[in-house]
């Protein structure tokens, strides 16, 4: 079985066809014999932090992307950053990757660098998350790819280039080419 730990990337396997999980790469931030917590990198919405937090002082009407980190919780809030010294109260999860922080930091951060933060922090709603053994009968079935952690690969541009982005980095041959469904071909 794979061997999987915080900071891990996990490309969906290409004939995986859950809408959520279709295409999609998921940022591995915790992995215990209780559970697994993660968060879809590549998954954009048209929502921002200012609609998001219409209220707060110096979140209302920043025009920073969110993403959907999962189909788990949708209420909940995430974000992953590569700028401890700016956006304090986070965990590390991996070399030069961080989760969470503290809320004003993170306003401060997106107000001090606007758009420009977007190769540095990306904010989530909702998350993907596996009960207890869960993930590894995933991995045992071949739901998953697991590539190993990269900072680069984490803030890649969203969409199906960060799939197979994350594939090829652990797959030379075609997979990274392959449809969604075989039966596309």
């Amino acid at each position: 079985m794979p061997y999987v730990e915080s900071g891990m990337l996990l490309a969906a396997w290409p004939d995986l066809l859950d809408p959520n999980f279709m295409h999609r790469v998921v940022l591995i931030c915790q992995h215990r014999p209780e559970g697994a917590f993660g968060l879809v990198t590549n998954q954009r919405t048209e929502v921002t932090l200012g609609d998001l937090f219409p209220d707060h002082e110096g979140l209302a009407g920043a025009d920073f992307p969110v993403f959907c980190g999962g189909p788990v919780d949708a209420s909940s809030l995430h974000f992953v950053h590569r700028a401890p010294d700016e956006i304090t109260g986070g965990l590390l999860i991996s070399e030069g990757l961080w989760l969470g922080g503290e809320l004003d930091s993170l306003a401060g951060f997106v107000g001090k660098h606007g758009l420009s933060a977007y190769d540095r922090l990306r904010v989530f709603v909702g998350y993907s998350g596996w009960g207890a053994g869960q993930l590894d009968l995933e991995l045992i079935a071949g739901s998953w790819v697991p590539a190993p952690p990269s900072v680069e690969r984490t803030f890649a541009e969203p969409g199906e280039s960060a799939w197979r982005l994350v594939v090829r980095s652990v797959d030379s041959g075609d997979l990274s080419q392959q449809p969604p469904d075989a039966s596309w071909n």
